[in-house]
């Protein structure tokens, strides 16, 4: 483990202390505290190699950044509606962190309920009935080989329809596009325009597709080229696995999730684009209170959301504390655990690889009856030591587990791999 991480884990109750006083201080001056002080422009510094540690974090950012920040939660910002956070809303965004659910999924953690819950209490709150959904509209040409889910639902969100998407075909035994496959169809539409969508990481296997050989298509066909490095992107701190982002730079619009292999809480993610003029023509927002567009747009004329948490909070304390050498090391030792599960695996005759272990996801099924790795799955999930979720590959009924935690140790993976064992009797 990278040494700051490690001194970080030891002093971790001290450093949440130390957070704490910070914050106290914070609170119990806001109500003296400059409300809106103009802020200096600052240019970004480098990007830090090796990282300070959480505390060098805490101390930069209270040098650098704290003294610019609004007192937003105080009693006399009254620029925005904009309330403050009740002391057991922020005990409450505080523990968010720190449990870090994911509530999209109610399979492994009572996080639904409680959203649910929630939802349910302020319906009653304000008097509401139950809430209906509307239909989606309209077709639209999108391209991919192996798209993720999440896009035929981004489709569907837009108003474009699920049934526009167009699955081209991948290399086989691969998750990775036929290049040839997805010319053919971007010939078909005979120059009509397009949207490819490119895999930078599937969630099955962790396949690339060939983003260099995806992007010279442009030579000839008119698209748009969206690459999903929702977690793949940081292939590209380890050396050796580089190459498979060869390429990304390409693209006309790139995602990645930063609670993914960045490590922050949930839920972080970052859009990076060509055409910032065109996402501003889009999420342009023009009202007499609000800034100008300008050379350098708030963040409400390039998103969907006209207010937001600080989300990326999180991601600058963890580049500052690490660095880049830091981040770097938990990529290389993910890699490293993924593929010694993968050997694990092979050494076992109950279970078979369905792909090689290509970045930081293992995916395997049982030898002899498939049909029943979802059985596995819950035996291993009941022990208490693992949780590893079911999927399908090529019409394979599988597991897959994904690497992506600064915590994880050879340890774990060999308690993994006994919690299998155990399973598959």
């Amino acid at each position: 483990m990278d040494q700051r991480l490690s001194d970080d884990l030891a002093d971790l109750p001290v450093l949440l202390h130390e957070a704490r006083e910070r914050a106290a201080r914070f609170l119990a001056g806001v109500g003296e505290r400059p409300v809106g002080p103009p802020p200096a422009p600052r240019e970004p510094v480098p990007l830090p190699e090796r990282g300070q540690g959480t505390r060098g974090a805490l101390e930069a950012f209270e040098r650098r950044w704290e003294p610019g920040l609004s007192a937003s939660p105080g009693p006399r910002y009254l620029g925005f509606v904009t309330g403050g956070s009740t002391p057991a809303a922020l005990a409450g965004d505080w523990l968010t962190s720190a449990y870090d659910q994911n509530a999209a999924s109610g399979g492994d953690s009572s996080a639904a309920d409680l959203e649910r819950e929630t939802v349910t209490w302020l319906r009653d709150l304000l008097g509401l009935p139950a809430e209906q959904g509307l239909a989606a509209l309209g077709p639209v040409r999108v391209l991919s080989g192996t798209p993720h889910s999440s896009v035929g639902k981004a489709l569907s969100v837009l108003g474009l329809g699920r049934s526009a998407l167009r699955r081209v075909g991948a290399l086989p035994g691969r998750e990775a596009v036929d290049v040839e496959r997805l010319e053919a169809a971007l010939r078909e539409l005979d120059g009509e325009p397009a949207i490819v969508v490119a895999n930078a990481g599937t969630v099955n296997t962790a396949d690339f597709d060939d983003l260099r050989a995806v992007a010279a298509l442009r030579e000839r066909y008119p698209f748009w080229l969206h690459v999903d490095a929702a977690f793949g992107a940081f292939a590209a701190l380890s050396p050796e696995h580089a190459h498979l982002v060869d390429g990304l730079g390409a693209a006309d619009s790139i995602c990645l999730d930063l609670h993914k292999w960045l490590n922050v809480p949930y839920d972080s993610a970052v859009q990076f684009t060509r055409r910032r003029d065109l996402q501003a023509r889009v999420f342009r927002n023009s009202a007499a209170y609000l800034g100008p567009l300008g050379d350098r747009p708030d963040y409400l004329h390039l998103t969907p959301e006209n207010s937001r948490r600080l989300r990326a909070l999180p991601a600058w304390f963890t580049l500052a504390a690490y660095g880049r050498e830091g981040h770097a090391e938990i990529v290389r030792r993910d890699i490293a655990l993924a593929a010694r599960l993968g050997e694990r695996l092979a050494a076992m005759p109950a279970y078979r690889l369905l792909a090689p272990v290509r970045l930081n996801v293992v995916c395997f099924t049982l030898a002899s009856a498939p049909e029943h790795i979802a059985e596995v799955a819950r035996a291993v999930a009941e022990t208490g030591e693992a949780l590893l979720t079911t999927t399908e590959y090529a019409g394979v009924p599988a597991l897959r587990a994904a690497f992506s935690n600064w915590r994880t140790t050879e340890a774990d993976v060999d308690r993994v791999a006994k919690a299998l064992e155990r399973a598959a009797g």
